[in-house]
């Protein structure tokens, strides 16, 4: 089971880049990975989860994504999705978490969103 977790900047936005699948033994890796960036950060977090490489989700790993919007937003800051494939993106349609925690299209349309979040 390939799981892969990478954290990069882009434009002074933490992007968190998933590989393979997010699940009940992977999500607690992308939850730690949260946790820090939040506690790292100088000022409101500003995150970006990329989820172009996730074919697969569970409860887990969506309860990891509101918890870590739940975190960002207690520090005033903001938490945005990208690149959800079909099956992904699916599941957030299904569960009515798009309507609060909307997939963005591209990684750039996400940082400017999170970005956004700061005026």
């Amino acid at each position: 089971m390939l799981f892969e977790l990478e954290v990069s900047s882009v434009d002074g936005v933490d992007v968190c880049t998933v590989i393979g699948e997010l699940d009940v033994s992977s999500a607690p890796k992308l939850r730690q990975a949260l946790v820090e960036l939040v506690a790292a950060s100088p000022g409101p977090p500003r995150v970006v989860v990329d989820l172009a490489g996730v074919d697969f989700l569970d409860s887990t790993g969506l309860g990891v994504l509101l918890g870590g919007l739940k975190r960002v937003r207690a520090r005033d800051g903001a938490l945005a999705l990208c690149r959800a494939e079909p099956q992904v993106r699916k599941v957030f349609e299904v569960t009515r978490v798009i309507e609060i925690l909307p997939v963005h299209a591209e990684v750039d349309e996400a940082v400017a969103a999170v970005r956004g979040a700061e005026a």
